[in-house]
């Protein structure tokens, strides 16, 4: 397979135009520390000031920390939507650009693996809060567990984010494994984070195809890049999203280029897989 990767600088703007379904997005990595949370939280904060209706669900619930990022301070998470203390639309954030936020628990590791009663719990809860919505981005937790392939594989689509760091590659294709031989995934998007330019996220990407070609029955597809930027630390300690404080940073731009770019991808209309079809009940695809 021969792909170029771009770095969304050739995405024309998409101006507001109704949308009758919900594009369900689950960004995820095979490790931490890639900066997919950071990806999640300006690529929601472009989407709203594109006039986008959006709703982040924080899926890594044993040790979230989007609310931390976006300067968000919860009364109450996912945690007491589990236990009946309350619902997912009481615990609802508004963060920067108008986006909807579902915080998770920090150190609460009962959470890491959802029983089918908390998965139902989620699925029904989140109906009411996605319709409506344009997009509902999940930032799901990094490696394989459960809750990770549970998110992943009940989205539209999977965004795998990685780094030019060998072992965020490796564990990247372990990711992909596992959805593709246990879930029956077949397409991933793939968004190289973290590149000092076109030419190492085009290398970064080559690698991880060559190897998903050879040995999985799936395709990967390249989305961009999100260059090195040094506003994004400083967005960090400030505890905002890059995209927020420092709108024309580098980083930033990539992430509008990437807002109008998922803007073209096609609307979900059937689900495709019987775990979407638990899903359903969750997002009105008719």
């Amino acid at each position: 397979m021969h792909k170029q990767v771009s770095g969304l600088d050739a995405t024309p703007t998409i101006g507001r135009a109704p949308e009758t379904h919900t594009r369900v997005i689950a960004v995820s990595s095979g490790k931490g520390g890639v900066g997919k949370t950071n990806v999640v939280a300006s690529w929601a904060v472009a989407l709203g000031r594109m006039g986008r209706r959006v709703l982040v669900l924080d899926a890594d619930l044993g040790l979230g920390n989007l609310d931390v990022l976006l300067g968000l301070v919860p009364c109450r998470t996912i945690e007491h939507a589990l236990s009946g203390v309350c619902t997912l639309k009481e615990i609802c954030l508004q963060g920067p650009a108008g986006i909807q936020v579902l915080p998770a628990s920090s150190g609460v590791p009962h959470l890491t693996s959802l029983t089918d009663s908390q998965q139902v719990v989620i699925q029904e809860q989140l109906e009411e809060l996605a319709t409506g919505m344009d997009v509902l981005l999940i930032d799901t937790g990094a490696g394989i567990s459960p809750n990770v392939t549970f998110f992943a594989s009940s989205a539209h689509e999977i965004v795998i984010v990685v780094t030019p760091e060998p072992t965020s590659l490796t564990d990247a294709y372990a990711l992909i494994k596992v959805l593709t031989q246990r879930y029956r995934e077949r397409r991933f998007k793939v968004l190289v984070n973290l590149a000092k330019g076109p030419r190492e996220a085009a290398e970064v990407f080559r690698k991880l195809d060559a190897a998903v070609d050879r040995f999985l029955h799936a395709i990967v597809e390249p989305i961009g890049y999100v260059p090195q930027d040094d506003y994004v630390p400083l967005a960090v300690m400030r505890q905002k999203a890059v995209a927020d404080l420092f709108p024309d940073a580098p980083a930033s731009q990539a992430f509008a280029r990437l807002a109008r770019q998922v803007l073209q991808w096609p609307l979900p209309t059937l689900p495709k897989s019987s775990v979407q079809l638990l899903w359903q009940k969750m997002i009105r695809l008719a």
